[in-house]
């Protein structure tokens, strides 16, 4: 004989079950051909596979495109490596032509004395010739440094070539400045002298020289301007590398 349930109680039951937020349980009604009693059953409800595919499905091209995201383009890379390439063309043309015109610079006045003859050069003034050697040192190594240009162009991914350029390309702009910025007041004097200490204008009597040498100077600080440009362009290529 089927047990005989408390209607009341299974009633109580039934409304707990069906106010849970959490849970949602099938009920399944059984009743006994002789109508004696109700018997209520509560299946527990299986897992629902179908769902978990759907929101697996959902969030599958959530992902992919997540993982897209986060893969760095290349066409930047390599973009950012020709443009090295150009400025370090750039630079070498500058340099060269700052320690050519200074190297060659010579002056002589059509005049002299018995004693005397006025001549002027280069490596009578210690900072322009500070100038040349530094202004060389400078294109030499940007020379040298082509093959690791073309290097971080053929492989854009590469971040050891392009921490060494930043390093050095970082020295030869503070070389390259200093000896650009003390020539720089050289010729300032020269073309302006200075009352206070009793120093005339030189450019007066040679103004071919200070032209020559005015036209070095700034020549050289486009080559450090460009070094500056290329120590920028590598800083932002190892940023974005990371």
């Amino acid at each position: 004989m089927n047990p005989i349930y408390n209607p009341i109680l299974s009633w109580h039951s039934i409304t707990n079950q069906l106010s849970s937020p959490d849970q949602y349980y099938p009920l399944a009604m059984d009743s006994d051909k002789s109508g004696e009693a109700t018997k209520i059953s509560i299946q527990e409800p299986k897992a629902e596979t179908k769902g978990k595919g759907i929101i697996a499905g959902a969030l599958a091209p959530v992902i992919v495109a997540a993982k897209a995201a986060r893969r760095p383009r290349k066409g930047w890379k390599k973009g950012a490596a020709i443009f090295d390439l150009v400025l370090r063309l750039s630079a070498i043309v500058a340099g060269f032509a700052a320690t050519s015109l200074m190297g060659t610079t010579d002056q002589t006045l059509p005049f002299f004395t018995q004693f005397f003859q006025f001549h002027a050069q280069y490596n009578d003034l210690p900072t322009f010739l500070f100038f040349v050697i530094a202004n060389a040192i400078a294109s030499g190594y940007l020379v040298l440094s082509l093959p690791f240009s073309i290097v971080c162009i053929i492989r854009s991914h590469a971040s050891g070539p392009r921490l060494l350029l930043l390093i050095l390309d970082s020295v030869m702009m503070g070389l390259t400045t200093s000896a650009a910025s003390a020539s720089a007041a050289i010729v300032y004097l020269a073309h302006n002298g200075n009352s206070s200490a009793n120093w005339n204008a030189f450019c007066q009597q040679f103004g071919n020289f200070c032209q020559q040498v005015s036209s070095a100077v700034v020549a050289s600080l486009i080559a450090a301007t460009l070094l500056l440009s290329l120590v920028v362009v590598s800083a932002f290529a190892l940023r974005k590398m990371k």
